[in-house]
């Protein structure tokens, strides 16, 4: 008998829908630092292209992003032919799994990892596995472990949200190595620029950083993901940008839509990309208050987790002071930060870099709450 009613395709209703950051607290002004967004906000060069494209709403946009890809090349030194760009690396991650995964397939990704690949997984009708994480860090030992025929595609964010951990150069390598070469491993670097001049003596084994930028240009199955939401302060735009094979790019641009990043967004974020001076700004300021916080916190009692993003997760013991009763607080005094318990990590709280009086703030707070 058929059904009264429209009905979506099997697992589409099992889908546990993705939360962002909440962005209102309880009365007086909010201080969000829920959704790692930049404190700096944009490039103000950034700002002149947004206004400029106004003038233009009634034309479409460029529906090759030809502008931003070609910025986007000159600063990263890369074939603007092999970059495709969408709205938000949310996109791209859609896009990514439905060219190649579908019914009967698995796409694998570190338990920590960002919810959206298991939701999209779940879209498209794939199988989503995750393996295990040590000390709340990438195994690649685990990953390589769960890879099996099925398997489409790893996803590995780098550094990872919401712990703010990363793996190094020599372990991307190898769990690339270790993956059939019709695998797609999918890095996604959407805090990768906030990790670029941090010194190696904070990096593993001395073995140094990669967003897969060198796995992107020599291999024929890796793709690197990337966002304008952070660091470039663009989060409203939605623009994101990918780096792949050849082949791999051929298939996303035939499968996403004509005109999906606005003229607004394109020309907002190629000014961006090309202030490489306000981007220098805003990492300096990250790294100087992203230390400030972990002292300070860490000062409290609380166990922080070293992060080389622009966030720190922080555990709270079980109890008066557990993490929801901190949250609780927090929203009272007008400070959202975001619970991490959809993540498996009920007895954290991630918490946003702000600016300085927000950062002081949140000290405060979490003082007065201890106290």
């Amino acid at each position: 008998m058929l059904p009264r009613l429209p009905q979506p395709k099997p697992g589409i209703p099992g889908i546990a829908p993705y939360v962002g950051g909440k962005s209102k607290a309880l009365g007086g002004r909010a201080i969000k630092l829920s959704s790692n967004e930049s404190p700096l906000g944009p490039s103000p060069r950034a700002r002149k292209a947004f206004i400029e494209a106004g003038k233009r709403l009634h034309r479409y946009p460029d529906g090759n992003a030809t502008v931003l890809r070609e910025a986007i090349g000159k600063v990263h030194g890369i074939a603007p032919e092999r970059i495709v760009c969408g709205a938000g690396s949310d996109e791209l991650i859609g896009l990514l799994v439905h060219a190649y995964a579908g019914e009967g397939d698995e796409v694998l990704y570190s338990e920590h990892g960002f919810l959206m690949y298991k939701i999209y997984a779940q879209a498209a009708g794939a199988t989503p596995v995750s393996a295990p994480e040590k000390n709340l860090r990438t195994d690649v030992d685990a990953l390589l472990a769960r890879v099996s025929p099925r398997t489409k595609i790893v996803f590995i964010a780098n550094p990872n949200n919401p712990t703010g951990s990363y793996i190094g150069k020599k372990e991307l390598q190898r769990l690339h190595k270790g993956l059939p070469p019709h695998v797609i491993l999918a890095v996604d670097g959407a805090y990768a620029e906030y990790v670029e001049n941090f010194p190696l003596s904070l990096q593993d084994r001395g073995e140094g950083y990669s967003c897969g930028h060198e796995l992107a240009a020599t291999t024929e199955n890796t793709v690197m993901l990337r966002t304008f939401s952070k660091i470039y302060g663009l989060s409203s735009l939605r623009v994101g940008w990918a780096y792949a094979p050849a082949a791999i790019i051929d298939a996303l641009n035939r499968i996403r839509g004509p005109f999906n990043v606005s003229q607004p967004g394109q020309e907002a974020a190629a000014a961006a990309m090309r202030d490489t001076a306000f981007t220098a700004k805003a990492r300096k300021f990250n790294a100087r208050w992203l230390a400030w916080l972990s002292r300070e916190i860490g000062k409290l009692g609380l166990k922080v987790y070293p992060s080389i993003a622009n966030f720190l997760l922080v555990e709270f013991p079980k109890g008066k002071h557990n993490a929801a009763k901190v949250n609780a607080f927090l929203m009272k005094r007008g400070l959202i930060v975001r619970e991490v318990g959809n993540y498996g990590l009920p007895e954290c709280l991630r918490i946003s870099v702000g600016l300085e009086e927000d950062n002081r703030a949140v000290i405060k707070a979490l003082r007065d709450f201890l106290s």
